[in-house]
C-alpha cells in the first residue's frame, strides 16, 4: 500500500475515532477510487468537486425557503432583530471570505495542505464540520495580503 492511501486510510480512522461521518465518507471515497484504479477522476474531482458541494451545501440552506418554513414575514422581521442584522453582517464577511478563500487556494495550492490538515483537526478534535478550509483560506488571505 502506498503512502498516500495510508494518510487516506490514517484519516478515516481520525473520523471514526471523532465519530465524524463526513470525513470518514469522504476519505473511504477517495481511497476506494485509489484502489479501483480510478485517479482518472481526481481531475474532475479536483476542478468540480467544490463547485458541486457548494452547490449541495447552497440546497440545503435554502431548503427551509423553498418548503415554505420561512416565509417572506419571516425575512422581513431579519432586519428588524438586531441579532438577526448581526446573522446578515457575519453572513456577508463568511461570503466575502470563502471568495477569497477560493482565489487563495486556486492561486497558491500550497497552503491547501496547512488548510486541510487544520480543518480536519478541528473536526476531529474539536466538534467542527468540514466547511473550514475557504474560510480558513480567505482569514488567511488576510493575514498574508494575497487574493
Amino acid at each position: 500500500m502506498d503512502m498516500t492511501s495510508l494518510i487516506l486510510l490514517a484519516l478515516a480512522a481520525l473520523g471514526i475515532i471523532s465519530s465524524n461521518n463526513t470525513i470518514t465518507i469522504a476519505m473511504l471515497v477517495l481511497l476506494l477510487l485509489r484502489v479501483l484504479g480510478l485517479q482518472q477522476t481526481f481531475p474532475w474531482l479536483e476542478k468540480y468537486g467544490l463547485t458541486i458541494g457548494i452547490i449541495i451545501l447552497t440546497i440545503g440552506v435554502m431548503t427551509p425557503l423553498a418548503s415554505g418554513r420561512i416565509s417572506l414575514q419571516m425575512i422581513g422581521q431579519s432586519f428588524l432583530h438586531w441579532k438577526s442584522l448581526a446573522a446578515i453582517g457575519i453572513g456577508i464577511l463568511v461570503a466575502y471570505l470563502g471568495g477569497r478563500g477560493v482565489v487563495l487556494m486556486g492561486s497558491q495550492p500550497t497552503v491547501v495542505a496547512g488548510l486541510l490538515i487544520g480543518t480536519i483537526i478541528g473536526v476531529a478534535f474539536f466538534k467542527g464540520v468540514p466547511v473550514g478550509p475557504l474560510i480558513a483560506a480567505g482569514i488567511l488571505s488576510l493575514v498574508i495580503g494575497r487574493m
